[in-house]
């Protein structure tokens, strides 16, 4: 059981239609009601789904971010991208960035720095996503792939204030493994480390759901949680929220 504030971060990724925006009226609902001081609901749909999911969600409690944005802060002849401006402009508070299935198809801690630089700019709130792939893991270079995310993914950046921390090993996500408990409590400790007197919000994720969070709530230094497909259904959802709490 934890009595501490936490956050659930719900990424739906390439999922969702206006007609399943009708399915939250259940985690709406839920919201409104349960341990409103306690915890922050966040939900990062497509970037098609942020605005009228803003119009909503606008009297509820439940906050909305998106998964990614352009480096850019300025407009540009970039056919299809979005920046963090106008992300901000259409409702989203929060932005995942960094995560392991776009770092798979080409960004770096280099550019990823840059969308966060731009980002804290723009006003948004940074989720940034860190994690080890299973050979790193195997390698035992778990805490250097770390170290080397945090380093340059947040080269040049003093407040903390804004940004979330969210530890998903890339071996964990959809696959339906979470890391063993004291591995996880150990990397989860060392992250925090990092930032040392700076306090920041560290959350894990991958592979998230209504079975393995009763071990998941048991490590104290976790302040939340990134939950994928689980997210999706509102049952789930509030599902993995309220054993968090109980």
């Amino acid at each position: 059981m934890t009595n501490k504030y936490m956050y659930f971060i719900a990424n739906w990724k390439m999922f969702g239609t206006l007609k399943t925006l009708n399915s939250l009226k259940k985690v709406i609902s839920f919201s409104d009601n349960f341990k409103k001081n306690k915890l922050s609901i966040i939900y990062c749909p497509p970037t098609t789904l942020i605005r009228p999911l803003f119009k909503k969600l606008k009297k509820s409690s439940i906050e909305v971010g998106a998964q990614n944005c352009h480096e850019s802060k300025s407009y540009a002849s970039l056919t299809g991208q979005i920046n963090s401006g106008m992300l901000k402009d259409i409702g989203a508070k929060y932005v995942i960035l960094g995560h392991s299935e776009n770092r798979q198809t080409g960004e770096d801690n280099i550019l990823i720095n840059k969308k966060i630089k731009s980002s804290l700019k723009s006003g948004l709130k940074v989720i940034l996503c860190i994690g080890e792939t299973l050979k790193e893991k195997k390698n035992n270079k778990t805490n250097k792939v770390l170290n080397s995310q945090i380093k340059d993914c947040l080269s040049g950046i003093k407040n903390y204030s804004n940004v979330i921390i969210a530890y998903e090993p890339v071996w964990a996500i959809g696959t339906g493994k979470i890391p063993k408990l004291d591995n996880l409590k150990n990397n989860i400790l060392y992250i925090k480390k990092k930032f040392k007197k700076k306090s920041i919000k560290v959350l894990y994720g991958g592979s998230v759901n209504g079975k393995n969070i009763n071990d998941l709530k048991k490590i104290s230094l976790i302040d939340g949680f990134l939950i994928g497909g689980e997210s999706r259904d509102p049952n789930k959802f509030i599902d993995i929220i309220k054993k968090t709490y109980n």
